[in-house]
């Protein structure tokens, strides 16, 4: 019995073949970390962006949305996505998903101590600096890093291993794509919209205006705090939102292989 849990993380990883799942460049798993199987779920989906946000508590990165009262359940960032995505791009010749060029994005979202986070993540990615897509290496997976973020750390960082979540006012500071691949801001700083019948025409021509400003440098646009559903998911991607956020996998899956 010991031996069938050891190896099943590995009979999963077997079944990531071209084929069997279609990656989706444009499914983001919202709050990752709360499915049954962390990252997991996203990757039998297809989804190529996957969300953990992380607190430093005595110098260990913990996956998880708030500080919590016992670290007994708890698990770590290496635990769930560091050594397991190594094991998948392992699995499959050096990518997350064969035959599939496209980055995976790990985005990483600091809950406290930016500094002291970087650094300790800095640390961590020391063993998996060959999975990272840097500016002199084009490694599988991005990470990008949003929250609470050390924006002049990550700048001026030579390495590179990660990367920043950019915001609407970081468009046309000369920031490279390469250092900001992403640019987010909540979908209710644009206006509201429950994604019951047509979207106003101001929301909508602000996402346009947004999206063609990320794409003009390169990045890409992701809003949170969306409607959560195929309709709303529609009007998004029709005006150049490039990740859509879900918690329910399996529906924003079936929409965008509907399309």
């Amino acid at each position: 019995m010991k031996a069938f849990f050891v190896l099943l993380p590995f009979v999963f990883i077997s079944f990531l073949l071209p084929g069997q799942i279609i990656p989706l460049p444009n499914a983001h798993a919202h709050n990752d970390y709360e499915h049954d199987r962390p990252l997991f779920d996203a990757l039998s989906n297809g989804f190529t962006s996957v969300e953990a946000d992380i607190f430093l508590i005595k110098d260990e990165l913990y996956v998880t949305h708030n500080k919590p009262v016992s670290l007994k359940n708890t698990k770590t960032l290496t635990e769930l996505y560091l050594q397991p995505l190594n094991d998948v791009v392992k699995a499959n010749n050096g990518q997350v998903y064969q035959g599939y060029s496209g980055s995976f994005y790990l985005m990483i979202d600091f809950k406290n101590d930016p500094e002291g986070t970087y650094a300790k993540l800095i640390e961590q990615l020391q063993p998996y600096k060959h999975l990272l897509r840097t500016k002199t290496q084009d490694g599988p997976v991005t990470i990008f890093i949003s929250g609470e973020r050390p924006i002049g750390a990550i700048l001026n960082d030579p390495e590179n291993l990660v990367s920043l979540d950019g915001r609407p006012n970081d468009l046309g500071q000369g920031i490279n794509a390469d250092k900001m691949p992403v640019v987010s801001t909540s979908f209710k700083s644009l206006g509201f919209w429950n994604g019951n019948g047509e979207i106003p025409f101001d929301i909508r021509l602000k996402i346009r205006q947004l999206s063609d400003a990320a794409h003009k440098e390169g990045k890409k646009l992701r809003l949170w705090a969306t409607p959560d559903d195929p309709a709303s998911w529609q009007v998004l991607i029709n005006n150049g939102v490039d990740l859509l956020n879900a918690d329910n996998l399996t529906e924003l899956k079936t929409f965008l292989l509907s399309r």
